[in-house]
């Protein structure tokens, strides 16, 4: 059954249109994703990147998101609705695909620095249209109906970005480079656009857009929402601990292990497809076990992949490792979405959501940090690896504390020793 027959429940037609314009919305962006998602890192090895560029290619983008986040709220206000809110900041973004086509075209000295500039430009933009997006989303389909859209988005995804993978990864290895990355960043553009004219059919819906009065916005601080902390916490740790070591991985599978383009292709297919399968039971482990201890169990199997990659010299067992990530990963990127939609209140989307965004952001920033930290000092990729798998089960167990109890146990443990 496809997602489109799952879509049928809706009760009227206008969001039965929005949430088969939301799920084709993003098998567009899933045809053109790998070109940035899995290639456009692959292509910076290709140039020369070492570990330390790797790391600030993928976190400088996400210090730009934080700051651009921040000006949502200001620029959705201009607009009447969160539809034509997020149309010129997803033209922008959609920018990321088109400009590393242009890498070539510049002097080889300056190749790697214009990769950054494209790549951190775009930023701009996607921060204003990752939080108008999600707003846009919980206007055009009611609460009930996120859990199984982020699922069928999710299936989606994941099923075209594999399948584009191992088309992009075939042409790769079969046309000269550097024609063949400039080919599939141009589809990949053609892609994201076809995505964006699926975004701009969403209409949202009367009911479920709350606008609040002015007096009342001063008084909404979501950083002082006791539940939001919580989300903040357990996001924070996912995001930090998945990205520390993920830009790394890639240059351990190409230098250490000697993989090439058609390789990384069936990595991120074993990645994909067993994110596709655990997405189906995505909603039955999240009604057994609750959204929160979803998110640790995946954190949890992120880190047993990433200690296996380090420790294998075997691709095909990098390929196990990979699925297991995959699977991992898609229970916590489902679950944090689901985590942050029970935990937040309906009313005041905009500020709850851009607070969410900025946490996420932070955290990428940081996470790529953390692991250029690690792998000072001529530490071994290896190594690396090790720790950072170590650090996402750690991060894993310790999403089921929230740190307020920390201080309050800490606190009365010193009153009792006095």
């Amino acid at each position: 059954m496809s997602a489109l027959q799952f879509a049928a429940s809706p009760t009227n037609n206008s969001e039965k249109a929005n949430y088969n314009h939301l799920v084709l919305d993003i098998v567009g962006f899933g045809l053109a994703m790998p070109a940035i998602d899995r290639f456009r890192e692959v292509y910076a090895i290709r140039l020369g990147a070492d570990a330390n560029q790797l790391t600030l290619l993928a976190s400088l983008p996400a210090l730009v998101l934080l700051f651009a986040s921040s000006l949502a709220g200001r620029w959705m206000s201009r607009y009447s609705n969160s539809t034509q809110a997020v149309f010129w900041p997803g033209i922008g973004f959609r920018l990321a695909f088109l400009l590393p086509a242009l890498t070539a075209f510049m002097p080889a000295s300056f190749q790697l620095h214009w990769l950054t500039l494209a790549i951190i430009l775009p930023s701009l933009a996607q921060g204003i249209s990752a939080v108008g997006f999600v707003v846009m989303m919980r206007e055009s389909v009611h609460e009930k109906k996120i859990a199984p859209l982020h699922s069928h988005r999710m299936m989606a995804l994941n099923i075209t970005v594999a399948l584009s993978g191992l088309a992009m990864g075939f042409w790769l290895e079969r046309v000269p480079f550097p024609y063949n990355y400039q080919s599939i960043f141009v589809v990949g553009f053609i892609f994201a656009l076809m995505s964006l004219w699926h975004v701009n059919r969403v209409r949202v819906l009367p009911e479920l857009v709350s606008r609040p009065v002015a007096q009342e916005i001063q008084l909404v601080n979501p950083w002082r929402s006791k539940s939001f902390q919580v989300v903040v916490f357990v996001v924070a740790l996912s995001f930090m601990s998945f990205t520390a070591i993920k830009p790394l991985i890639s240059l351990h599978l190409i230098k250490n292990l000697g993989a090439n383009e058609w390789y990384i292709s069936m990595f991120g297919l074993a990645d994909l497809a067993a994110g596709a399968i655990i997405a189906i039971f995505v909603s039955r482990i999240s009604q057994r076990f609750g959204n929160r201890y979803m998110i640790a169990m995946g954190l949890v199997g992120t880190g047993i992949s990433a200690l296996l990659i380090a420790t294998t010299h075997n691709l095909n067992m990098s390929l196990v490792a990979s699925a297991i990530s995959g699977a991992s990963w898609m229970m916590v990127n489902i679950g944090q979405f689901a985590f942050f939609s029970e935990m937040t209140p309906v009313n005041h989307k905009e500020r709850f959501t851009t607070a969410y965004h900025q946490v996420v952001f932070l955290a990428m920033f940081i996470g790529p940090l953390i692991g250029k930290l690690l792998g000072s000092e001529g530490t071994s990729l290896v190594t690396v690896l090790l720790i950072g798998g170590v650090f996402r089960v750690f991060a894993g167990i310790l999403t089921q504390v929230h740190i307020r109890s920390w201080f309050s146990r800490a606190r009365q443990l010193h009153v009792i020793h006095r």
